[in-house]
């Protein structure tokens, strides 16, 4: 990880619905509680191969409750449904930031495949 992607601020907002993450070279993300949940890097979701891969239905109105530091490279985000075993590292959290539309499609698409609702 480059030294310009460094978080130097995390900032969950008042209703819990988004964590915004402003990073060491400037750019700013505002990543959604859905998003950061329904991809949480928990084995629970992505399982310990890709075809283990959970797809997670009814998360369309999940808040984050907490934001807890675990050292110096990642966070644990605890959920109001009682999810709080994933840990997201900086390297993570930069994923969510850039390629986030690009997920919340591939989620979006993965659950009108099986027939799923959000």
């Amino acid at each position: 990880m480059n030294e310009g992607e460094w978080p130097i601020e995390l900032r969950l907002s008042p209703d819990g619905r988004t964590l915004t993450v402003a990073w060491a070279d400037g750019a700013r993300h505002a990543i959604a509680a859905e998003l950061l949940r329904v991809e949480s890097p928990s084995a629970e979701v992505q399982g310990h191969s890709p075809d283990q891969k959970t797809i997670v239905p009814g998360k369309r109105n999940v808040v984050i409750r907490d934001v807890q530091e675990v050292g110096s490279y990642a966070v644990r985000l605890v959920f109001d449904d009682g999810h709080n075993t994933g840990i997201y590292t900086w390297t993570a959290l930069r994923r969510f930031g850039d390629d986030g539309a690009e997920m919340f499609s591939d989620y979006l698409a993965a659950l009108d495949a099986s027939g799923l609702k959000r």
